[in-house]
């Protein structure tokens, strides 16, 4: 049973701790967390031993909680390390986890050059095999090479081209905007993302745009693949259909942006309303000769939490690509196509995480 620390207990970081505990193969040895907030309550609420990063230990105990450690106690008690803490914490971090010889998993807004590796699991599983520190990509890099890796396979991709319609901040992140804009973000091509696929795919190529508007609830992507042959419109529907981390959404549902999206996962029992799948509007995919294009949608807050889930197996060398990717989907209740097709799947409950009937 593998001890999985985590380190920072926001957005990322008690996802991956809910869905982390759900494994068959590891345990939850402790979460980190600076600040005695709401997140705090909730990992104590939960039963994490919650473990303190930084000199506020004091702080957390005034406010009624068990502190089990502070952040090197929860090093030691790990097998490998989560780490899922604001961009550029987790560079300063890096030193501690590799002074105990502990592996780690950082998240997209770190830089490349931290890790041995970047990573997902659909495009490069397998480089993070031996690793001392791996990076999962950012939410959109990994929408990106989720549907970007079975086409490169089956067709071959001469030219990529992305639109990012990128929503302001989280639901929680108050102090993001725009309020009320529409921004170029950046203004120059490319944006972040074009380069950030190309460390999980090499050689491809991809340019990328990114416009930032006023919502929360998720990216929108605009994308055109120029193949390196020509299938029809229904062949790359049957092919992305296969893909377990992608969903394709079918007109007949109804579903016409982001907010239908939430609306059916929170409906579907998905905790905090989560859509770990890319969600492909099927009647967009379009092919005009050698030309396709489709709309997807990337929930930001959790379409990386199985990523991280299988970068854990991967580092740590305890599981294939295929076994672990296997294991992840069916344990979390990947799927919310086969909800739209009868078929009932097991999804954590949204309220403990704990698994169960929908």
């Amino acid at each position: 049973m593998l001890q999985v620390g985590i380190t920072g207990y926001g957005t990322i970081g008690k996802r991956v701790a809910d869905a982390v505990r759900l494994q068959p193969d590891m345990a939850v040895a402790g979460v980190a967390k600076t600040t005695p907030n709401y997140e705090a309550e909730s990992a104590v609420r939960r039963g994490y031993p919650l473990y303190v990063a930084g000199d506020g230990a004091d702080a957390f105990r005034a406010a009624g909680m068990d502190v089990a450690g502070d952040l090197e106690d929860l090093v030691t008690a790990s097998d490998v390390i989560v780490d899922a803490t604001p961009s550029g914490v987790g560079a300063r971090n890096a030193e501690l986890y590799a002074r105990y010889g502990v592996p780690a998993i950082f998240q997209g807004g770190e830089a490349a050059d931290l890790v041995d590796a970047s990573f997902n699991a659909r495009a490069n599983y397998d480089d993070a095999a031996g690793a001392d520190a791996v990076r999962v990509v950012s939410c959109n890099t990994t929408g990106l090479a989720r549907l970007l890796a079975p086409l490169d396979e089956a067709y071959g991709i001469e030219k990529a081209r992305v639109t990012l319609i990128r929503r302001g901040g989280d639901p929680g992140q108050t102090g993001r905007g725009p309020i009320n804009d529409v921004l170029p973000n950046p203004v120059e091509l490319p944006s972040h993302h074009g380069p950030d696929v190309q460390t999980v795919i090499p050689g491809l190529e991809i340019d990328t745009l990114g416009v930032k508007v006023p919502a929360t609830l998720m990216h929108t992507h605009s994308v055109n693949v120029t193949l390196q042959s020509e299938p029809d419109a229904d062949d790359v529907r049957e092919l992305l259909g296969g893909e377990s981390r992608l969903f394709l959404v079918p007109g007949r549902a109804g579903i016409d942006g982001a907010g239908k999206l939430k609306d059916f996962a929170a409906d579907a029992g998905r905790p905090r309303g989560d859509v770990w799948e890319n969600c492909v509007w099927a009647d967009s995919i379009a092919v005009r000769g050698r030309d396709l294009y489709c709309f997807q949608a990337i929930h930001q807050e959790s379409d990386v939490v199985p990523e991280n889930v299988d970068a854990i197996r991967a580092i740590t060398g305890s599981a294939t690509a295929a076994e672990s990717v296997a294991t992840t989907d069916e344990v979390l209740g990947m799927g919310l196509g086969d909800l739209l097709s009868g078929t009932v799947r097991r999804a954590p409950s949204a309220a403990t995480g704990i698994v169960g009937d929908d």
